[in-house]
């Protein structure tokens, strides 16, 4: 039985011996059973059929996970980044121990803690370059996995990942083009543009983009050991702890560190919405979950563009243009369950 993909405007159709004519007709997607007998599925009921496998590969934890779906996930574990040899063995045998219990995978979907290679046809695909964990790096994720477990594998950046989870399932539905950033021991950024996953030279740098620094208001050098005060450098958690003595979920609400650390997220998110021209801008990780945040950003985003940007998003809904995660902590691993889904189209 053929396994398929469809993708529309709208949504990833995905399943098992589709009706084309169906679907080019117009009409909802129709799943052919085993011997050919058509059945209708609402767009809202229709599920992937086949078991799916991810790991959302951190540089403090991987998290693994199989299911169909955010509905329908039957199996997840976290554990602690150790060394390549130790974590990546330790993943592949969830893996099998899962095959065992639920049946094997059908396709793996992985987002990885970078720099991280993801062009497929480069010698080095799957590959950590840069990283402030020492061991990983020259270290090649994915390899291990598609040796071990023989399915097809879609491998992107951790933050890619999230953003296609909450574009295949949240926040970012039926949008073309949109910005994720996640904001904890550092600033990573991902998205679409065109529906496509932004890709080019390299992946997406967000948290390395330079940023005006008041030095005279903020002596603090910035801790970014590439670039010092780069966004990342500035406005990361472990900035935040260097500047003011303290993790910044122990600051109460009032205190000055977070006029000073949505200053910059503002500045930040001003240079992505003029340059990408996002439809929605999501921002997640451990720091965003402190909510008081986020009235704070819009209001800072909208003085900072100054009326330059005219639309009605910007300048009437910010507050559903600037917004958490949909899928909250989950957009990692079922980012990776989208990943896997696009994996079986090739």
């Amino acid at each position: 039985m053929g396994c398929y993909l469809v993708v529309t405007r709208e949504k990833i159709y995905t399943g098992c011996r589709f009706d084309r004519q169906a679907l080019a007709a117009g009409d909802k997607p129709r799943a052919l059973g085993t011997r050919g007998r058509a059945v209708t599925t609402s767009r809202k009921e229709f599920r992937m059929t086949e078991l799916l496998g991810s790991i959302e590969a951190g540089g403090t934890k991987f998290v693994c996970a199989v299911g169909y779906g955010p509905e329908d996930m039957l199996s997840e574990v976290r554990f602690p980044t150790t060394t390549p040899e130790e974590t990546l063995a330790r993943t592949i045998e969830y893996f099998e121990a899962q095959a065992r219990r639920h049946g094997p995978i059908a396709a793996l979907g992985v987002g990885a803690f970078g720099p991280v290679d993801i062009h497929p046809t480069s010698p080095t695909y799957g590959r950590i370059s840069k990283s402030p964990k020492t061991a990983w790096i020259g270290a090649n994720i994915y390899a291990p996995l598609k040796q071990a477990l023989r399915v097809p594998i879609g491998f992107d950046t951790d933050v890619n990942a999230a953003a296609l989870g909450e574009w295949r399932y949240g926040a970012a539905r039926g949008l073309d083009t949109f910005v994720y950033l996640t904001f904890g021991t550092g600033i990573g950024g991902g998205g679409m543009v065109g529906g496509k996953l932004m890709h080019g030279l390299v992946h997406p740098e967000m948290g390395h983009m330079k940023i005006p620094h008041d030095t005279a208001s903020d002596p603090y050098e910035g801790r970014c050991p590439f670039h010092k005060d780069c966004f990342e450098g500035l406005a990361a958690g472990p900035a935040i702890e260097a500047r003011w003595g303290r993790k910044g979920e122990t600051l109460p609400k009032d205190h000055p560190a977070w006029e000073l650390e949505t200053d910059y997220i503002a500045l930040g998110l001003m240079n992505l919405i003029c340059i990408l021209s996002p439809e929605r801008v999501i921002l997640g990780g451990g720091m965003m979950q402190q909510e008081h945040l986020f009235p704070r950003i819009r209001r800072k985003v909208r003085e900072r563009l100054a009326g330059y940007v005219q639309a009605e998003a910007v300048l009437e809904k910010m507050d559903t243009y600037i917004v958490p995660p949909k899928l909250g902590n989950h957009a990692g691993i079922l980012g990776g369950i989208a990943l896997a889904e696009l994996a079986l189209r090739h």
